[in-house]
């Protein structure tokens, strides 16, 4: 019988053969027994019972010759694997770790613009497709790294949509860490600082726990459009970040890598970009995502969005984002500039009324408008009567990639939760410094096999970040909704009520939405802390039988609607992520620099 003990990295090898009588063990180089060596080695192997030691006949004598000369040849080939095997997975320096090149004296760990990709003709270290909020991101992320980045952009103008106009403060914080944060001056962006919440009549307010950051971090709320050409415009800036019009066709696979893209230019023609990486960012209408992940696309609800002009009429509550738990899904108003509210009326279901025939005008004054605040009602009359109302589905999809070489999903076309809780863009931008940090020891892209490692590593550390912000937007959802069912109803007003005691009941679930504490465990904490308040609510004053079964199918509600969403976003990568390995870290950011 062979045993292997393996002890402060050491293998250490045992021959025991067993007899009718007794079992002892043969050393290799004796056929007698000897006490075994005092050495540190092997004195760690040796336990404190020790084997009987006895004389061995001549039949034994010759049974073990024959036995280790049989078995002499397998082992020095096994051994002879063994160390092959060793070598093989032995820990390697990364790039960032190498010395000086001879010829140029400068040390590996400085990203240049020299060409060093096998296809030299392109220049491309990164190809980003799509240019919105988080193409136009990375693309100045990367191109500041040193990266040779390519942009391909469907449609580079100003683009005109009825979300994404909240950056929450986690967000926030997200673009002073890659240098952005001037990207929401100069457009009449508007600080928020909290929420308001308004139910059958009651409002409450929670603030945004900021007292520990700088005075400049809040949240931020602006036109969608006007924020991404600034990025864009600051991305321009910089010489090795190219921006192009086009629209990419197909992205271009060899042996299973994905190598470039195909696109199409503005003028019609159609041409081929190569470059060691391919990240897809090209929003939630992605006609790439197919072939890079498996797209489980939800759409709960629409969202209909209308822009109130204000001359004398203000929020009930300056600064602050606007819910309100109506009947039967929320409405949210926010302002986007100076002298305009964005009104966002969730409708649930794919199916609205109809605009072209008044139906929605209609629908919005006689559903809607009795449910809206007194302060905003007459400006909220006037905005449909101007009849500028659009829509948009909301979309959820949880993140389920394929670990592809030389290829990537970020944003929308990767990843979508509801936009109730504005999460997006948080989502995105921390995405971005992930994948930033992850990269900036690879000097050379084109080292195919370290950086599908590194690539592999971003699916992992991003879990926790984003699927709480995921979760907590699918559950508010579903809190927030009107329902027959009187058990979810005492989980909506239990929900308003825990927000309204303040305390850590009301900035521990904000600092959650705001990407400013994007814990899973806090998240399940306060979910649970809710339902077993409003468990409590209904004990008092005493516990008849009827509430005592209302208050069981509340929790079982509670359970029904985090659960399912935690199980598609990933339970053991979303509270255990997979520890990297230390040769696959980033080294320190520095923050000073820009």
């Amino acid at each position: 019988m062979l045993l292997i003990n393996t002890n402060n990295n050491y293998l250490s090898f045992s021959v025991i053969f067993f007899s009718k009588k007794h079992s002892f063990p043969v050393s290799a180089s004796q056929t007698t027994p000897s006490p075994p060596p005092k050495s540190p080695l092997s004195q760690s192997n040796i336990t404190k019972k020790r084997l009987p030691f006895v004389s061995l006949s001549k039949s034994d004598e010759k049974m073990v010759n024959f036995m280790m000369d049989k078995y002499i040849v397998p082992s020095f080939i096994v051994s002879l694997l063994g160390f092959l095997l060793l070598y093989i997975l032995r820990p390697r320096t990364p790039n960032y770790y190498k010395k000086k090149d001879n010829k140029s004296g400068e040390t590996n760990n400085v990203i240049t613009n020299k060409c060093k990709s096998e296809k030299g003709s392109d220049n491309t270290d990164v190809i980003v497709v799509g240019a919105g909020v988080a193409g136009a991101a990375l693309a100045h992320t990367l191109g500041k790294e040193g990266r040779r980045v390519l942009v391909i952009e469907r449609d580079l103008a100003e683009p005109n949509r009825i979300v994404g106009e909240l950056l929450q403060p986690g967000g926030y914080l997200k673009l002073i860490e890659l240098g952005l944060e001037d990207c929401v001056e100069d457009i009449d962006a508007q600080r928020v600082v909290g929420y308001a919440l308004f139910k059958d009549g009651k409002s409450t307010s929670v603030s945004y726990p900021l007292e520990n950051f700088h005075s400049d971090v809040a949240g931020r709320s602006f036109h969608n459009g006007r924020f991404i050409q600034k990025m864009r415009e600051k991305a321009a800036t910089l010489p090795n970040v190219r921006l192009e019009q086009g629209t990419v066709i197909s992205l271009i696979e060899e042996n299973g890598s994905i190598k470039g893209v195909q696109y199409k230019t503005k003028a019609g023609q159609e041409l081929k970009a190569h470059a060691p990486l391919t990240v897809v960012c090209d929003g939630c209408f992605s006609n790439l995502r197919r072939s890079l992940c498996d797209p489980k696309v939800d759409i709960p609800s629409c969202f209909v969005g209308l822009v109130l002009e204000l001359e004398n009429d203000r929020l009930p509550y300056p600064n602050h984002g606007h819910v309100i738990l109506a009947d039967p899904s929320p409405i949210l108003f926010y302002p986007i500039s100076s002298t305009e509210i964005r009104c966002l009326v969730d409708v649930p279901g794919q199916k609205l009324p109809s605009l072209a025939n008044g139906d929605m005008a209609n629908y919005l004054k006689t559903m809607v408008a009795p449910q809206v605040p007194p302060e905003l009602h007459d400006a909220f009359l006037s905005a449909i009567d101007k009849g500028h109302i659009r829509t948009m589905p909301n979309r959820s999809m949880p993140a389920a990639p394929y670990p592809t070489p030389g290829a990537l999903l970020l944003g929308d076309s990767f990843n979508m939760r509801h936009p109730l809780t504005g999460g997006g863009m948080t989502v995105a931008l921390s995405d971005i410094a992930v994948l930033r940090n992850l990269l900036m020891p690879l000097q050379d892209l084109n080292d195919a096999d370290e950086l599908c490692k590194y690539l592999e590593s971003f699916y992992t550390l991003r879990k926790p970040v984003a699927s709480t912000i995921n979760t907590l937007a699918g559950a508010l959802y579903k809190v927030f909704c009107a329902s027959p069912d009187q058990a979810r109803r005492e989980m909506r007003e239990a929900c308003f009520d825990y927000l309204s005691l303040g305390g850590t009941c009301s900035t521990g679930p904000v600092a959650l939405l705001s990407g400013l504490n994007p814990s899973p465990l806090s998240l399940v904490l306060h979910f649970f802390a809710v339902a077993i308040y409003g468990v409590g609510r209904l004990f008092v004053p005493f516990p008849s039988p009827k509430r005592l079964w209302i208050g069981a199918r509340l929790i079982s509600s509670a359970s029904g609607i985090i659960f399912p969403i935690i199980k598609a976003e990933g339970i053991r990568q979303m509270f255990f992520p997979t520890t990297i390995p230390a040769y696959h870290r980033a080294p320190p950011v520095n923050k000073g620099s820009d």
